[in-house]
């Protein structure tokens, strides 16, 4: 029998547009998004976002830069190797070098610029003598007294504020503590994510990754935002539950369960982070004794939550008539459909674009796109339905790290690809002068 013939090979001009189209519109997305943004903003149309879709004001900074700088060119080097570390020297290591990235790059603005943003009167510390030594009578009337809330407060679930509280009555008063807290578990994510990665696409495609995670644009938000918690909590929650699945463990599980239980009482917007735990099943197909026990935990927090009196869809609704009252419901839908996606572009970075057409190029394991595809799936369904309309800068953290796993079909070392995501976060930092 004669073998039929091999499809000849793609020409080498295609497997090029096919390798670069997805930079290439991801540059031409964000151009046209920030030049119609310049237009609106001039005819005042976008008032209260300087440099639209970004919510955040030019500026320029210039030697204070240098210790950011520095430190990148040192990480170009040192990551590589490091991925190449044994996993119990890789994974702190990583989260130590994910700290380092995230704080040089916030002093830049100098060393309080750490906490001084989280003490103005639009963010969760003014809130908190509210809940005085009561939080439960406070958590009663949550919803009823929202519209006199700091605005971080009343756009948020109350989680957060008591966290806060719990920090503040176990002595560790103010903003250094909830900036250290933030950091710690933001930068937490890396390790995290990469755990899980390497669970379901395997450990050499995971380290392949975990430079580009470390070395993210997304770290300029990291040192400066209460969303940092929830990109920790989140990622923490999936990777126990990846886990729970190789080591078929029901109490780590049940563990990752609970904080997963606690993303929608962190944010509203993380309820899509569901789509996650969908690619770990699908992917993994756990023991069947496992998904009892994720989703009891997964209860604990919400049944918690209502048993003390918060009612989450009234939560959601007085958040939502919070905000349409405000400057910020008044930011066009058409314009954001689209300017959300292009921050979320720059939050990537272009070696993520870049490792986008390289997986799409090749013939890849579909294990690898299942993560990175549930967190775009997450971030479609929020931008479609309008409750994401600018500052999405933040509120795209616990999505964009999952997505960043892309960066994993470029070829190692890829140190040239790590210099432009670092030139990317310093661009950004030295030019976007951010309220977080």
């Amino acid at each position: 029998m004669i073998a039929p013939p091999e499809p000849p090979a793609p020409h080498p001009a295609r497997r090029r547009v096919r390798r670069y189209a997805p930079a290439a519109a991801g540059l031409l997305l964000v151009v046209v998004t920030v030049v119609i943004g310049q237009v609106m903003r001039t005819a005042g149309g976008l008032p209260i976002d300087g440099q639209p879709p970004f919510h955040t004001v030019a500026r320029v900074l210039t030697w204070s830069m240098w210790p950011a700088v520095a430190y990148a060119a040192l990480m170009i080097v040192a990551l590589p190797r490091l991925a190449r570390a044994r996993r119990r020297y890789a994974l702190p290591g990583a989260w130590l070098a994910a700290i380092g990235w995230a704080v040089t790059l916030a002093v830049t603005d100098g060393v309080s610029r750490l906490w001084t943003t989280l003490t103005t009167k639009y963010e969760y510390l003014a809130g908190l003598p509210a809940l005085g030594d009561h939080p439960l009578t406070w958590l009663r009337g949550f919803t009823t007294a929202l519209p006199a809330y700091p605005e971080h407060v009343k756009g948020h679930p109350p989680l957060p504020m008591l966290v806060l509280w719990a920090l503040d009555h176990v002595g560790l008063h103010g903003p250094i503590p909830e900036a250290l807290l933030l950091i710690a578990a933001g930068c937490a994510a890396v390790p995290a994510v990469a755990a899980t990665l390497a669970v379901l696409a395997g450990e050499a495609f995971a380290r392949r990754a975990l430079p580009f995670l470390v070395l993210s644009p997304t770290a300029m938000f990291v040192a400066t935002s209460m969303d940092a918690l929830f990109l920790g909590v989140t990622a923490a929650g999936v990777a126990l539950f990846a886990l729970s699945t190789r080591s078929g463990r029901v109490s780590v599980a049940a563990v990752g369960g609970v904080l997963l239980g606690c993303a929608p009482y962190l944010s509203y917007a993380l309820l899509t982070t569901g789509a996650l735990v969908l690619a770990v099943l699908i992917v993994r197909r756990p023991p069947k004794r496992l998904v009892p026990a994720l989703v009891g935990g997964a209860l604990v927090v919400p049944v918690a939550m209502t048993a003390a009196g918060f009612w989450w869809p009234d939560g959601v609704a007085a958040t939502g008539s919070a905000w349409a009252a405000s400057a910020g419901g008044n930011r066009p839908y058409a314009y954001f459909l689209f300017g959300d996606l292009a921050v979320l572009a720059v939050l990537l970075g272009p070696a993520v674009l870049a490792g986008l057409g390289a997986g799409l190029d090749a013939r890849t394991d579909w294990r690898r796109w299942a993560l990175p595809a549930a967190a775009l799936a997450a971030v479609l369904a929020l931008d479609l339905s309008g409750v994401t309309r600018g500052e999405v800068e933040r509120i795209w953290l616990p999505y964009a790290a999952w997505m960043g796993t892309i960066a994993g079909f470029l070829r190692p070392p890829a140190r040239g690809w790590l210099a432009a995501q670092a030139v990317t976060a310093l661009v950004m930092q030295a030019t976007m002068g951010s309220p977080w």
